[in-house]
């Protein structure tokens, strides 16, 4: 899961690119370039040739957030299995419960939902990069006290706070790298952050199935996390604001307005490299100052946050709330924290084997990632909803029937995951949040955004504690059964509720696909 959400007046969405030809891409447009206000600025910056050099790192520091985000869930996959072992935890409360068990893995999920409400308070005062930096303190922190848990309640202490860390980073990354890029390559760069979660997810899989065999293995799968998350806090420490951020802050009258200016220049030119002009940065900012006045004016009357049940807004909330709850009910949080214990009941008895098939899961996801970003503007996105979510059902049946007729056959098991994940990666993973970030209406599109990032951390929390204890009272046959059920619901869902937006801008999903 990668959740964009927007609080900012001026700040991206990201939407389709519109008919023609060509590489198939994400493209990202602020509120004022869709409503025709972005001046010359805009303009300038889309024709205007750029340097690589100068974008990389802007990208990949805080793309290090998506990818710790996905590290903790593939690496938790290997923890949750040494971690209650008499004979690889190294501890003497190895006896979990279902319940204890649940809440190691969904841990930091309840900390993403609480560091995302506390981001929609606190994001803008703080500024992406700060948010950022705070995120990467959060992750170390979060990630030493549980490597280092003398007990189960700082266990889930640092679960916890290494989830506020994954709250925080999934808010901010997104933004600062929107605002930051070129807009030639904006689209993309938000787009390879979404492999960095997988990448992360795989990362997680490697480091589990090295340290599984080993006594006290899972306090070195969670601990993993502490460098790469230094690298991060100092990298995003060393690099400037974001610009749009100053100036929003100064059209807002949170800050003054000639000093911002100043720091945006200098952000601009740190961002832009040497070879920008003095004349030309200037221009940029003056414009995006005029972009900025345009949409919060426009944005003044954006109503509370009850209006997202009201209206256009409330056939909006019910798409994308129902897509982002779907994509978690039908099973995928616990699929993927859980990879590892259902490879060993399928055959794979020693749990250094069930880790590295875990890995060929985590290549083949990334593998289909990269076809959805490639696919999802040629076919759209009913067709790719409707064939990955069958798909989903079918897994989810065939893991059903494994447990319960066909378990001489691991393959079964193997073949039945490969499949989940490929299907759910043309489907739930990232179509779901380009759909909650094209359907919302202007007026209400920050705050059902918003919501929909509550709904899906929630329901990932949720259904990630419920699993284990589910699986203990149902048996592993019927609660992949459930989830199957479930899966042909979200079938229906989709092919009744879902509408097709490919091609259409912004303004015209509001006014052809939501009146």
């Amino acid at each position: 899961m990668d959740a964009l959400r927007v609080t900012g007046a001026a700040e991206p969405l990201l939407r389709p690119s519109a008919g023609g030809g060509g590489h198939p891409r994400l493209r990202v447009r602020t509120h004022a370039q869709g409503e025709g206000g972005a001046g010359r600025g805009a303009a300038a910056e889309g024709d205007a040739a750029f340097s690589w050099a100068p974008v990389i790192l802007p990208f990949l520091f805080p793309a290090l957030g998506g990818l710790l985000f996905g590290y903790d869930i593939g690496a938790t996959s290997g923890a949750t299995i040494s971690v209650q072992s008499a004979d690889l935890s190294g501890t003497t409360w190895f006896n979990l419960s279902s319940v204890q068990l649940g809440l190691v893995a969904s841990g930091s999920l309840y900390g993403a939902l609480g560091g995302s409400i506390l981001a929609y308070r606190i994001a803008d005062f703080l500024g992406r990069r700060i948010e950022l930096v705070t995120a990467a303190a959060l992750y170390i922190l979060g990630a030493l006290v549980t490597g280092f848990a003398p007990n189960f309640v700082i266990l889930i202490i640092g679960r916890i706070l290494y989830g506020i860390g994954i709250g925080l980073a999934m808010h901010g990354a997104p933004l600062y790298i929107a605002e930051t890029s070129p807009s030639q390559i904006r689209g993309t760069l938000i787009s390879l952050k979404e492999l960095f979660i997988v990448l992360g997810i795989l990362i997680g899989y490697l480091v589990g199935s090295l340290e599984i065999d080993n006594v006290g293995g899972w306090r070195y799968m969670f601990g993993f996390g502490t460098p790469i998350a230094a690298i991060m806090a100092i990298g995003m420490w060393t690099l400037p604001p974001s610009p749009r951020w100053l100036l929003l802050r100064a059209v807002q009258g949170k800050g003054p307005m000639e000093d911002n200016k100043k720091k945006a220049i200098q952000s601009l030119r740190a961002l832009r490299g040497r070879s920008a002009s003095e004349k030309v940065l200037a221009d940029d900012v003056e414009d995006t100052i005029v972009s900025i006045k345009a949409a919060y004016a426009g944005q003044e009357g954006e109503g509370n946050i009850w209006e997202v049940f009201e209206g256009a807004s409330l056939k909006a909330f019910t798409i994308g709330g129902g897509l982002v709850l779907f994509q978690q009910i039908t099973g995928q949080p616990s699929v993927l924290y859980y990879a590892a214990s259902i490879l060993q009941t399928a055959g794979f008895s020693a749990a250094s084997d069930a880790a590295r098939v875990a890995i060929l899961i985590g290549l083949f996801k990334l593998l289909m990632t990269g076809v959805a970003v490639l696919k999802v503007d040629d076919l759209g996105r009913r067709p790719l909803l409707i064939g990955g979510v069958g798909g989903i059902a079918l897994s989810l049946f065939l893991l059903a029937a494994y447990y319960k007729i066909l378990n001489n056959f691991p393959f079964v098991a193997v073949g039945a995951l490969l499949l989940y994940v490929g299907a759910y990666q043309v489907s739930f993973g990232p179509i779901s949040w380009l759909m909650v970030s094209e359907i919302f209406p202007l007026r209400t599109r920050g705050r059902g955004i918003s919501l929909a990032v509550l709904t899906n951390f929630g329901s990932n929390a949720l259904v990630t504690f419920a699993f284990s204890p589910l699986q203990e009272f149902l048996g592993p046959a019927n609660i992949f059964f459930l989830f199957g059920a479930i899966a042909v619901l979200s079938l229906v869902f989709v092919i009744l509720n879902v509408p097709e937006t490919k091609g259409l801008s912004l303004e015209e999903i509001e006014s052809k696909i939501l009146k």
